[in-house]
């Protein structure tokens, strides 16, 4: 079987052109700080608290916003030097036939969190026109699924390059980055009001370690593991991809995660949007960010779309695009995403020690195009190591919760991955 022939007509599996490398370190960093920004992120600030004492919860942030956007960042360079998208960095290390399976399970959590973004921008969308007075209706729900869905459609439909240099760059990231100081200087003159020291000072209530804090500071760049490469093959220097993506990130995960640290401080409250709309301007600022959660859920329709490329090339990037933003969009009105997101989580712990074991293989200049082309149909030293992390990650909270899941996990697949690289890989008959 000729490797080259096989993907000469498939976009996921074969490098990108010269012409096709036009995002600068700007492009990387305002991408990737566009998406690291989310509801979902601030909630997840919050939930550090009470378990955690504030001050504690801001260094866990801190700690793990760097390694997490690092890994990104890594992965991003390697997408950057070899021009491969994910699909194709999976089939230089595990092999033709076998990087189905990852592809495969890829697609599919994309199409659950891309449902769950919808979600998360209907029920914000539903909560500021109830507090509009508008949007009591119990129809609005479905229309404002329906409105977000067919944004996303719309998206899909224009060049990828062209919305992140053009919207997202110029546009999108300067009016975030606005309603995020405002929503910060409110909060932050509240608990100015209250005594900013005191709250700061107050005693964490137990129950999460500083490492297992850490561990869900790191859960979000992490998530975007399986998609980073697919927009930074298209960047014109591994180096400018590499802290471009972490600085962007490691940015915005900073931000949330403290944001929702101190909305939990000031108005402790199960619901976020409803905090948030509690704020003086805090309607505007909300619809802005509200704004800037499309381009997750695209992010998640446009990589799903890579991904079945990959698998079926018969179909355009393009094609599969709408197709996954259509599920998503149907997905969003009939199933119970909320009460899915422990699915979701789990399929998304198979992605740490899958990356673990491709850091430790396409690491220290190793040429994944070249390592893709002369791959077998199953590279079985990289899907044992990849098995092994799998299971280290799910029975470590047995053993100790203390210690977190995510880092030792990578930790250990990336040592294995370096230590084994050197062997022969075996392959199956095809």
């Amino acid at each position: 079987m000729n490797s080259s022939s096989s993907t000469s007509a498939n976009r996921a599996l074969a490098p990108v052109t010269a012409q096709e490398r036009v995002f600068a370190w700007r492009d990387h960093a305002s991408l990737w700080f566009s998406l690291g920004v989310g509801l979902l992120v601030m909630q997840m600030g919050a939930y550090l608290l009470p378990a955690l004492s504030p001050l504690h919860a801001l260094i866990a942030i801190g700690i793990g916003s760097l390694i997490g956007a690092g890994l990104l960042g890594w992965v991003g360079k390697l997408g950057c030097d070899s021009g491969l998208s994910s699909a194709g960095l999976m089939h230089s290390v595990y092999g033709r036939r076998f990087a189905r399976l990852p592809i495969v399970l890829n697609i599919i959590q994309l199409l659950g969190w891309g449902s769950f973004e919808l979600v998360v921008m209907r029920d914000a969308t539903v909560a500021l026109g109830k507090q509009s007075g508008i949007m009591g209706a119990p129809y609005w729900p479905w229309l404002a699924t329906l409105l977000w869905g067919s944004v996303i459609l719309l998206l899909m439909s224009s060049s990828m390059t062209t919305l992140v240099r053009r919207i997202i760059s110029r546009v999108a990231l300067p009016l975030v980055i606005a309603s995020l100081l405002w929503l910060s200087w409110q909060f932050l003159k509240m608990a100015g009001a209250t005594g900013l020291g005191p709250l700061l000072a107050r005693e964490g209530a137990g129950g999460m370690s500083m490492l297992g804090a850490v561990d869900l500071v790191i859960a979000m760049p992490i998530s975007w593991l399986p998609l980073v490469a697919d927009y930074a093959r298209h960047g014109k220097s591994g180096k400018s991809a590499l802290t471009g993506a972490w600085t962007g990130f490691a940015l915005a995960n900073i931000w949330c995660y403290s944001l929702g640290v101190l909305v939990a401080l000031t108005l402790p409250s199960e619901d976020l949007v409803t905090a948030l709309l509690l704020a003086q301007g805090g309607l505007i600022a909300l619809s802005l960010i509200l704004i800037d959660e499309v381009d997750n859920a695209y992010g998640d329709a446009y990589s799903g779309a890579m991904s079945a490329h990959s698998l079926q090339p018969g179909w355009s990037i393009r094609r599969w695009g709408l197709l996954i933003a259509s599920l998503c969009t149907a997905l969003a009105m009939v199933l119970p995403m909320h009460s899915l997101e422990p699915f979701l989580l789990l399929l998304s712990s198979c992605f740490v020690p899958l990356f673990g074991v491709m850091l430790g293989r396409l690491a220290f200049g190793t040429d994944a195009v070249e390592l893709m082309q002369k791959a077998p149909a199953v590279r079985w030293d990289a899907v044992a190591i990849w098995v092994l992390g799998i299971a280290f990650y799910h029975l470590l909270p047995y053993v100790s919760t203390a210690l977190g899941s995510a880092l030792p996990t990578l930790a250990l697949t990336f040592v294995v991955a370096v230590a084994t690289r050197q062997l022969h890989p075996r392959s199956v008959a095809v």
